[in-house]
């Protein structure tokens, strides 16, 4: 298996997120990642869908989601030729001893305190999974306390834009 990321435009309407979501379950494709949002024009929204399959199913799944009315377009992203980051925030204990060493550690890996109590640091970082990864590791000895991770997103290296074709089909059919 091969883990893939696919980008896809999808009108911004009630439902399609449930109707993606299904189509990948009745396959029986885990997504490993899952992030939707606005796009630069409010009746696009832009999911970035994470998978782990083999080439062909991987084709067939693509080309059922195609077919979806609400789908615009389907472009599987290259990790060389995207930008591809995550989020994470994580709840560090960190008391008078350990606080120093903490925001070190903050420091080193570029992320930002966002959030600071008596015995814990809350930390924004965001990255590659295997960056994000790396952090949590260096943070384990002091005490996760809570942490959340966002799915990835990513967006094609360079000028142009998935968008605008995208946006012209939406347009006529409205």
């Amino acid at each position: 298996m091969s883990r893939h990321t696919l980008s896809v435009l999808v009108e911004n309407k009630p439902g399609v997120l449930a109707r993606i979501a299904s189509l990948f379950s009745r396959r029986g494709f885990n997504i490993d990642s899952l992030a939707v949002g606005p796009t630069e024009h409010p009746e696009v929204s832009r999911m970035t869908i994470v998978v782990n399959v083999e080439d062909l199913p991987l084709e067939q799944v693509t080309k059922q989601l195609n077919k979806l009315v609400n789908v615009l377009k389907i472009v599987e992203l290259d990790p060389t030729s995207s930008v591809q980051r995550e989020l994470l925030l994580v709840k560090v204990r960190a008391d008078t001893e350990t606080r120093s060493q903490v925001l070190e550690t903050v420091q080193l890996f570029r992320a930002k305190v966002v959030d600071v109590a008596p015995d814990a640091v809350t930390i924004e970082a965001t990255g590659s999974k295997e960056k994000l990864e790396a952090l949590i590791r260096v943070l384990e000895p002091f005490g996760i306390k809570e942490l959340v991770q966002s799915g990835m997103v990513a967006i094609g290296r360079g000028a142009r834009s998935i968008t605008d074709r995208s946006l012209r089909a939406v347009e006529r059919s409205a």
